[in-house]
């Protein structure tokens, strides 16, 4: 439960009792509640909130407002996506043979 190993909440269970003593369902009970009373607002917050119509990349017409509706741009015009490129390869220039020593007519 919570991670929690059977040492560990059988300490959190005696620290209670001596906090509260007597009181201590009277406090179970609040908690309880206080837990149910969050619950219930949680749930009722996400339905009002569609979290997967927020993080959802793609568009739906539910979603978009009448004065996006009028413009006649798409959703694609928006992308801010560009397509990765890279520098071309181009091997280097082939390597010319050596010149030739000069001939020995020619030298002279």
């Amino acid at each position: 439960m919570f991670g929690l190993t059977f040492q560990e909440v059988l300490v959190i269970g005696i620290i209670a009792i001596v906090l509260f003593g007597s009181k201590l369902p009277e406090v179970a009970k609040m908690l309880g509640g206080h837990y149910a009373r969050f619950r219930k607002s949680l749930a009722d917050l996400q339905s009002r909130v569609n979290l997967h119509e927020i993080y959802d990349p793609r568009p739906t017409s539910s979603s978009y407002s009448s004065s996006s509706r009028k413009s006649s741009s798409s959703y694609s015009s928006f992308d801010d996506h560009d397509e990765a490129t890279a520098p071309r390869f181009e091997p280097p220039p082939a390597a010319e043979p050596p010149a030739s020593a000069p001939d020995s007519a020619d030298a002279a």
